[in-house]
């Protein structure tokens, strides 16, 4: 029987990202212990910094953490020690996981963003590089397919900020472009306070959708270059992501007062599509746009003359009872390490900090 501190992480972990695990389901196994371990780093990353007492120290600590990663010599932490070994296996870029940290410093700065390539630097940063790392892992390695990734990345963070414009505002943060905000004769401060959504911010909210939706439609046609055996899952992401937008248009644009969520039976659907997209995708891109400027740097970090897509065999290698033993053992420390951060002790116990694991040099 699972301990209920596992249980209790899983279902943090899937409330933080229900399509995460709803796509993820359907990756195969070469991969999604690989991305699980990923999305386990991701998340603690942004909670460090999101969450914790001292945002630059945190940054601090998450830039050292990925040395003795990359180093191979991870610290205690079990999300580090199974990254040393995706890092090991896959040869993922490290500049990858350097701009997803480089995102987390904007939002705690409190940055805004005047035109949209700006937010698209954001959305690059947080997203388009996790993108491009699930790419890699299932084994693209050209140009064109990490930057369909790339552009998926960035349509799934533009329906983010588009769904969470009230959200965001409670937090201090506007992710819209502010240039949009003053065609339609807002600013940044009318939308951290409003309580309700207003005509000139619902065209802007849609402006945004229609981007992403633009940025959706590109990056489909990178999908067929998957390796078949993952072309399901990203379909599911990009159909039930895409679909949060369509969401917010039902509500009439309303982002502010409400959530938008997608229902149970429209997702199973949306599913049930990407189990058809993916049986009747072709293999190769078959157009393959110029991709946005703000992810250019993402795919400079890839290294060039690469063939398109690797054999499917690079995986970590464990048995059965290893694999489920390595699982449970990562859900409970990150369970152990979230209510750390909530306590504010960084996730460490009287015993590390004596023997100085977390000191910042």
């Amino acid at each position: 029987m699972m301990a209920p501190e596992v249980q209790a992480c899983l279902e943090l972990m899937r409330g933080g990202s229900k399509t995460f695990f709803a796509a993820s389901r359907w990756l195969p196994p070469r991969v999604r212990s690989a991305a699980v371990v990923l999305y386990a780093f991701c998340r603690v990353a942004d909670d460090l910094v999101d969450e914790g007492e001292d945002c630059r120290m945190a940054l601090t600590l998450l830039h050292q953490r990925l040395d003795a990663i990359y180093a191979q010599t991870p610290r205690h932490f079990v999300e580090d020690q199974a990254l040393a070994l995706v890092v090991k296996h896959h040869h993922l870029p490290r500049a990858w996981l350097d701009a997803l940290l480089e995102g987390f410093a904007w939002d705690a700065a409190g940055r805004r963003y005047d035109t949209l390539h700006d937010v698209h630097a954001y959305a690059a940063r947080v997203a388009g590089s996790v993108g491009t790392m699930m790419a890699w892992l299932m084994g693209a390695r050209s140009q064109a397919t990490l930057a369909r990734a790339a552009e998926l990345g960035l349509a799934m963070q533009l329906t983010n900020i588009a769904r969470d414009v009230g959200e965001d505002a409670a937090r201090g943060r506007v992710y819209l472009p502010e240039q949009w905000l003053a065609e339609v004769g807002l600013c940044a401060t009318d939308v951290l306070t409003s309580t309700q959504t207003s005509a000139p911010l619902q065209r802007v909210t849609a402006r945004l959708l229609d981007e992403a939706n633009r940025l959706y439609a590109c990056a489909s046609s990178g999908i067929a270059a998957l390796p078949p055996d993952c072309r399901q899952a990203i379909w599911a992401a990009r159909w039930v992501y895409a679909e949060i937008g369509a969401e917010v248009r039902r509500h009439g644009l309303d982002s502010v007062s409400r959530r938008a969520v997608v229902p149970r039976a429209r997702k199973a659907w949306l599913l049930t599509r990407a189990w058809m997209d993916a049986q009747s995708a072709s293999s190769g891109l078959a157009v393959a746009p110029q991709a946005p400027a703000a992810v250019q740097f993402l795919l400079d970090a890839a290294p060039p003359n690469l063939p398109d897509v690797l054999p499917a065999g690079s995986r970590i290698k464990r048995n059965p009872e290893q694999r489920v033993a390595w699982m449970l053992e990562l859900f409970e420390r990150l369970a152990h390490e979230r209510r750390g951060m909530r306590q504010g002790s960084m996730a460490c116990t009287t015993d590390e900090r004596s023997r100085g694991t977390y000191s910042v040099s």
